[in-house]
């Protein structure tokens, strides 16, 4: 999968690149992480490759915690029964209680992508723009940690 995204990205004529890297990263388990490093593998000058997937998977971790948001307003405000939760939403909310907004926002990346652990997150009653904070936090250590080793390990293979 990586390959064909990264396929994708280099397909485009060199001055839109970096928009490819941009919507790459904007994908749900891809991520800033490995957005930064598909930029910086296909060429892209280390910042810019970094700074456009911290970019795309910002904007669409956004749409998901707004849609959460709006969702969620809504059903508590017709007060609908909570329905049983499924068992990887049911380990995501032990981890929001044991670790908070902070805790699984850094470390929720390893487990599930941002927009599925800020939307849950949301969805449990955590403050949308707490979330939103953490979240553009930790998406922007991660796609600097990864695109930065992904820098080195080019210049490394050179």
């Amino acid at each position: 999968m990586i390959d064909a995204l990264q396929d994708f990205a280099s397909s485009l004529p060199a001055f839109l690149q970096w928009f490819g890297v941009m919507v790459v990263a904007a994908i749900p388990f891809v991520e800033s992480y490995f957005g930064s490093v598909i930029g910086v593998l296909i060429g892209l000058p280390t910042a810019l490759a970094i700074g456009v997937a911290i970019i795309g998977n910002i904007v669409s971790m956004l749409i998901f915690v707004l849609t959460a948001h709006g969702v969620r307003g809504k059903v508590v405000a017709g007060k609908k029964e909570p329905t049983a939760e499924s068992p990887r939403r049911e380990k995501l909310r032990r981890s929001f209680d044991k670790y908070g907004v902070a805790g699984v926002s850094l470390l929720g990346q390893t487990i599930l992508p941002s927009q599925i652990t800020s939307a849950a997150m949301v969805s449990f009653g955590a403050n949308r723009n707490v979330v939103i904070v953490w979240q553009v936090i930790s998406i922007v250590l991660w796609g600097v940690v990864f695109g930065v080793l992904a820098t080195l390990g080019v210049s490394l293979a050179r």
